[in-house]
């Protein structure tokens, strides 16, 4: 069975064009049917064209090219992942902007692409760590400033209009329904309801 080529290219919105992705797939001969293209955020994998990819087109023996790491995903763990899969399911991953993925070694010699992949998927993990420590401790020390300073953390509480009273009296006497007393008090449904339970 032949090995086929894949190109993915990807832009986060449907405003921002995939010209500089196409042009660079174009001086390596790729043909219109095999580019495969998504305008969706990178912040996680279930994308249309990625997905239809992983699941459908690719298959042991293939290459997908992409210019940038960054095209399957904007999360490190998520690019370590998706290395491990191509690798697991004998899928060659190729990106413009690294160059040692892009050169064919002699056969006898796949070792060496094997070995920078294994690099490369060690490294991400390694910075995926580092990214989720550095969050989780920049949450911590948010939280701690904002302990320190007395803000209270959440959503603030929900302030009664002047006309509260009142418009609560006429919804318990029955005379106003209550979308009427969320009208005149200018009240969401949740926090005419939250008011409501603080009267209780």
């Amino acid at each position: 069975m032949e090995n086929r080529t894949y190109y993915y290219a990807r832009v986060s919105s449907k405003e921002q064009n995939l010209d500089r992705q196409l042009s660079a797939f174009a001086s390596l001969g790729a043909r219109e049917r095999e580019i495969i293209t998504d305008k969706e955020s990178g912040k996680d994998l279930n994308r249309p064209g990625y997905m239809a990819l992983k699941t459908t087109i690719l298959r042991p023996g293939d290459t997908l090219v992409v210019k940038s790491l960054d095209r399957l995903s904007r999360s490190k763990s998520d690019i370590k992942n998706e290395l491990q899969f191509f690798k697991d399911n004998g899928i060659r991953l190729k990106v413009i902007d690294l160059p040692t993925t892009m050169t064919d070694f002699p056969k006898g010699q796949e070792w060496i692409m094997e070995m920078v992949n294994n690099i490369l998927i060690e490294v991400l993990g390694t910075i995926a760590e580092q990214e989720r420590a550095t969050i989780r401790q920049r949450q911590a020390e948010g939280i701690a400033a904002a302990k320190a300073k007395g803000k209270k953390l959440g959503r603030p509480p929900i302030t009664a209009p002047e006309n509260w009273s009142k418009v609560y009296a006429d919804w318990r006497a029955g005379t106003i329904t209550a979308k009427e007393a969320m009208h005149r008090t200018g009240l969401k449904r949740s926090s005419f309801y939250k008011l409501v339970k603080t009267m209780d």
